[in-house]
């Protein structure tokens, strides 16, 4: 049993988590996912408290279970509020801080629940079939604005009672919308109605109206449908504000009402890989105007405050918060170093207090408060401490020149005892996306058993490929109609500097990834099979055009490839791994969910029968009941499973040893 941090609503120090491990040694895949985690962040109104979750490992119910904590901002004393059955999450402050809205599956459904900080029960403020999407307070603390998908119609229903349950594609979808809640009386009506579903919205300071994004119906497809607009709370008229090409989305209103800012791709069709930007618009309508075209990234909108717009943004492997002067578009970068990792974060009703996660390369995320100057931050978690005698691994950011040139950086790990006189063997773990980023933060890992992999003599490196997040917009395009290949190109380059430097072992070499990674990894295993000993392919694309077909974000394709498959099957087929499995040799393991709808399983399928046809070395394992559009593992018994399948493939393949007995063989 491990030492439990959230076991009481009492007033403790974070300092009383107790090692996991004993002194100096590796972590097991179970004591990894069963770390306790911060997360949500808010700040009180008026500085003084932050709600937080804490998320800790359930293996009897199979599930990961939050719950809300509170952080005295003064004294740093910490203290456990909800206390249920499965999770509470979400904390939102009401105006004046007295109370703490919450959601909640306690009872299945996800409902708002309201709670006294101070203590006491918490109460169900709604009861829906569907349960809630997100919710706010009103200015004046007297209601709740939320979303909800709409009940199903009674004809379906009628419909399912007389011929089952089936899917008519692209029809019938169910929309979500606006709701008001009178926190007093518990009297609720629909704010909005119509053939849209509501996002993200913001009161007006006034709590008159309501600004929301909403696009066409629910599928993924459809995100570059959303447009802006504003009803009136009293009677529910609607009035368009923003109704230009491609998303915008995240409205938030100007301290004094006037403005409105949120993020937009202003009619760029090219969404997918070109910089959003953060535009303001009058409240009373007119022309968008784009504040930050001269910041090289996507801003993250935090808050509008009376000094300015906050917002966040990667920069490489760091994350900051920063300030942008919506009169001057000048922007200043808020953060206590270079070489740091900040998000979640959540301001003060003055803008004077900051609560955010903070991270870096030696410790995973806590719970911090600062000035709005991000200068002297105060931590007021230590979830780091269940680490605490545990070997101690280093990471850090390497470069390297890719085949045409192109400055790629990466993440890379290194053992307790690494000496650079030693060749190590080398594992590749590939970030998904692609527009996602690998960070220098340790135990981030679910899926690839990285931190049990590192302390037992293997480094491992996590290349920030072409399209990654955090190095600009002209990055993120280098992989557009280069998809696979260009990612290739700076995945061997990266492992070719480290075996020039004399550092890696280059006849033990593997490399595994998951989405995007995933088809990186197949791309390799079908191009420089001779350049490792396994591969792992977790839920990647193994044909371009299976994908597209198949996927549950067809424009995703469209975007990259510039065709569909009808107007350039060559594309389709010089990027796909399939068409080279003559290639391939290298031992390879396949995993997949098998209700994935971002990589449907066909892509798994069709890349065993052809490893199987070359008589490569192949294992598809399907997990069941994981998937969907996150299309990844998210409980933690399939996270043991991915990552111990790894584990036992790369001891068979790379490390050439008898594979280590594990619960998934039994």
């Amino acid at each position: 049993m491990l030492g439990c941090l959230a076991c009481g609503a009492v007033a403790i120090h974070a300092q009383s988590p107790a090692p996991l491990a004993l002194p100096n040694t590796a972590p097991t895949v179970d004591q990894v996912l069963s770390l306790k985690r911060a997360g949500s962040p808010e700040l009180s109104p008026d500085g003084l408290s932050v709600a937080y979750t804490v998320r800790q490992t359930n293996w009897d119910d199979n599930a990961y279970d939050t719950q809300i904590w509170l952080a005295d901002t003064k004294t740093g004393a910490t203290r456990q509020l909800t206390n249920s059955k499965k999770s509470s999450n979400s904390p939102v402050w009401s105006p004046d801080g007295s109370k703490l809205a919450f959601a909640s599956d306690r009872t299945d459904k996800r409902q708002i629940y309201l709670i006294n900080p101070r203590g006491g029960e918490a109460e169900a403020l709604t009861s829906l079939e569907d349960g809630v999407n997100g919710f706010g307070w009103s200015p004046d603390g007297t209601r709740i604005a939320y979303t909800a998908t709409e009940p199903k119609p009674a004809a379906i229903k009628e419909r399912e009672q007389k011929y089952g349950e089936f899917q008519v594609v692209d029809q019938e979808h169910r929309m979500a919308h606006l709701f008001l809640i009178d926190v007093a009386t518990k009297a609720t009506r629909q704010l909005t109605s119509g053939a849209f579903v509501v996002g993200s919205f913001s009161w007006s300071p006034d709590g008159r109206a309501i600004a929301f994004d909403h696009r066409v119906d629910s599928s993924p497809a459809s995100s570059g449908t959303s447009d802006i607009s504003i009803v009136t709370v009293a009677d529910g008229t609607i009035r368009k504000l923003v109704t230009q090409d491609g998303p915008d989305v995240r409205p938030v209103w100007s301290p004094d009402g006037s403005r409105i800012a949120f993020q937009s791709a202003m009619a760029n069709s090219l969404y997918y890989y070109s910089n959003e930007v953060i535009a303001t618009v009058p409240a009373a309508g007119g022309t968008p105007e784009a504040l930050t075209t001269a910041f090289d990234e996507d801003p993250s909108i935090v808050a509008w405050k009376q000094g300015g717009i906050f917002f966040a943004a990667s920069q490489r492997t760091w994350s900051y918060l920063y300030h942008l002067d919506p009169t001057s578009k000048a922007i200043e970068r808020l953060a206590p170093s270079d070489e740091w990792i900040g998000s979640s974060f959540s301001l003060s009703g003055d803008g004077g207090t900051v609560a955010f996660l903070g991270a870096d390369s030696k410790s995973m995320a806590e719970v911090f408060v600062a000035p709005s100057s991000m200068k002297a931050p105060r931590r007021l978690t230590d979830m780091n401490a269940q680490t605490a005698g545990w070997a101690v691994t280093t990471r850090e950011v390497v470069s390297w020149k890719s085949q045409d040139g192109t400055t790629i950086e990466g993440v890379l790990h290194k053992p307790p005892d690494y000496s650079a006189a030693k060749k190590y063997p080398l594992l590749v773990v590939i970030h998904g996306g692609p527009t996602g980023v690998s960070r220098t933060v340790p135990y981030s890992s679910s899926t690839y058993p990285v931190d049990v992999w590192v302390p037992r003599g293997t480094l491992v490196l996590e290349p920030n490929y072409r399209g990654s997040a955090g190095y600009g917009e002209k990055f993120r395009a280098l992989n557009v109609r280069n998809l696979g290949i260009g990612d290739a190109w700076d995945v061997l380059s990266g492992i070719d500097s480290l075996v020039a430097k004399g550092l890696v072992d280059p006849a033990r070499v593997g490399t595994m990834g998951w989405s995007q990674g995933g088809y990186i990894s197949a791309f390799l295993a079908t191009h420089d099979s001779a350049r490792f000993k396994a591969i792992s392919v977790g839920a990647g694309i193994s044909d371009w055009m299976t994908y597209y077909v198949n996927t549950d974000i067809h424009p995703f394709t469209r975007a990259y490839l510039k065709a569909t498959p009808w107007d350039d099957p060559e594309i389709y087929a010089k990027t796909s791994p399939i068409t080279y499995i003559k290639q391939a040799k290298t031992p390879t393991l396949i995993q997949h969910g098998d209700a994935d709808q971002r990589v449907p399983p066909p892509n798994a399928y069709e890349l065993y029968q052809g490893l199987q046809d070359q008589h490569v070395p192949v294992k598809l394992i399907i997990y069941k009941g994981f998937g969907g559009i996150g299309h990844g593992p998210s409980k933690p018994k399939s996270q043991r499973a991915t990552m111990e399948h790894n584990l036992e493939w790369f001891d068979q393949y790379l490390f050439e040893t008898t594979p280590r007995p594990t619960s998934v063989q039994k």
